[in-house]
């Protein structure tokens, strides 16, 4: 569920503030452990770069985590920034009434 108030956190301060600051590793690090490279890691980082379906697999074999964790983080920012774009057209569509 979206939160109606604020945007989700995007991935990139999730990866940055959860996984890398407590571990000591830097940017530099993450992306030679991943096989991509830093300029990849620092734009997801800066919410500049969606996670990818690799990225996500990459990210979940290091961190021990899955797949979906990363792409349901990315899901929950596009979801949201789509609905605050849209909203007004969105209401203006009439739902089908069942037969």
């Amino acid at each position: 569920m979206l939160p109606k108030k604020r945007r989700p956190t995007p991935p990139g301060e999730i990866l940055r503030y959860e996984f890398l600051e407590p571990l000591g590793m830097t940017q530099k690090e993450l992306a030679a452990a991943l096989g991509i490279t830093r300029v990849r890691v620092s734009e997801i980082i800066r919410g500049r770069r969606a996670i990818t379906p690799d990225t996500a697999f990459r990210l979940a074999q290091f961190f021990g985590t899955t797949p979906e964790f990363w792409l349901g983080l990315q899901q929950d920012v596009i979801m949201w920034d789509t609905l605050q774009t849209h909203h007004r057209e969105y209401e203006k569509i009439k739902p089908v009434k069942a037969a």
